[in-house]
Formats: structure tokens, sequence, C-alpha cells
């Protein structure tokens, strides 16, 4: 009986401390801070300008999207334009990974947050073991919701917006992948006239443009001749 306790109060110290985690400690690796990216985005100038040209990117498959396409290789800026990774970067236990975009005519150092694909990923995994995905509701001819009841889940999972902060739910398209939908991100973006949008024209960069984190892994929206926002798959 005694051992039992022991084991027990071993176990709750054990608890307790990953709750007491410092909040100061844990918060570094969560928070898009403005230094770092600022930090990152003269060391990637700096790396350009020493190369000729170059930029410090990882190869990537061209045919990936265009959010994801350009992550940074910190191997090639850090220590010789950069102190160190950013603590809240992937590399060092964070959740943001840095790419680059516009690499061709201006290069700006971006963040990917990484709920998003760890949500995905675990999707793929149970349509992995079930070999398809049953549909909920089918919301345009290409973009379905999934049944995820059917999927063995108890509720249907989301991504919380680094705009609004809204959980945002997990859709699927008609090539059998998952994607987060920034509809109503871009329904307010697009109410508030943050930018001037054109119908044919994927709006996404509106919720970029003044905001560190790009909407990775999502489909690409446009508006209709009456500025209401859409898939762009839409016919």
């Amino acid at each position: 009986m005694k051992k039992r306790w022991i084991i027990m109060l071993f176990a709750a110290i054990f608890l307790l401390s990953g709750c007491m985690y410092p909040d100061n400690e844990r918060a570094e690796t969560t928070i898009p801070y403005e230094e770092q990216l600022r930090a990152v985005q003269s060391a990637v100038e700096q790396y350009r300008e020493n190369s000729g040209g170059l930029l410090p990117i990882k190869t990537r498959d061209q045919e990936v999207d265009a959010f994801i396409k350009y992550p940074i290789d910190f191997s090639k800026i850090v220590p010789a334009h950069l102190e160190k990774i950013p603590s809240n970067a992937y590399e060092t236990g964070g959740i943001y990974q840095y790419v680059i975009m516009n690499a061709e005519e201006n290069p700006t150092v971006k963040l990917v947050d990484l709920h998003g694909p760890e949500r995905i990923r675990e999707l793929n995994l149970r349509k992995g073991i079930n070999g398809h995905v049953p549909i909920e509701e089918m919301l345009t001819a290409d973009v379905f919701m999934p049944n995820f009841s059917a999927m063995g889940l108890r509720e249907a999972p989301t991504v919380k917006s680094p705009y609004s902060e809204r959980e945002l739910p997990i859709i699927l398209s008609s090539d059998g992948d998952f994607y987060i939908d920034y509809t109503a991100d871009l329904h307010d973006a697009v109410n508030a006239g943050k930018a001037d949008v054109e119908p044919g024209e994927d709006i996404r960069h509106i919720l970029y443009d003044e905001n560190p984190v790009l909407p990775a892994y999502s489909l690409p929206y446009t508006v209709d001749e009456e500025g209401q926002v859409i898939f762009m798959t839409e016919k």
C-alpha cells in the first residue's frame, strides 16, 4: 500500500509540473514575435545579398501549395546571419514553420501555424484506416463537409484561426484532401473593406497582407458578382 501511495504521489507531482510549466517559456514557442520575424527577415536579406540572389530555403516539390513551398533552412543563416533559431520555430519545438513568400519578387518571411497540418495528418491516418471519407454535406460540387462521427470522432475537429480566434472547420475537396475552411474569416475581412477584391481573384492575401501567419492548407477563395466569398472551385 505504501509503495502504491508513493507512485501516486510522484505521478501527481509530474502532472503538476507540466501544468506549472512557466507561461513565459510556453508562450515563447507559440507567439509570432515581431522581433523574431524581423531578425529572420534581416538574416534572409543578408544571405541573399552575400550569395548572389540565392535564398536560404529547403528544396520542395514545385507542385506544393505556395504557402509552404519555400521553408527556411536555418542551417544556412545560423549563426552567420542569425544568432539562433527563433524559439517559436518548429526546429526548436515551436509551433511555427518559417517560410518565404514572394520568393522571386520580394522575399518576405511569414509563418505557418502547424496546428492545422497536425489536425489534417490525424484525419489522413483515419482515412487510411477506413479507406474512404464519409460525406455529411455537399458544400459545392467540389467541396464537402466530412461525416466525422462516421469516422469515429465524437466531435468535428477544428483549427483555431490566427486572425479571429474562432474555431475553423475542416473540409474535404473532391481530390480527397482535407483543408482548413477560412470562409468566415474572409467574409469578415471582405465586409470590413480591408481590400478591394475582384471576382476570379484569389482573395486569401487579405488575411496575411498585414498578418505574419499564412492561411496554409486551405483552398483558394474568391468573391462572386455580389461580393460573397466562395470557393474558387465553384463554376
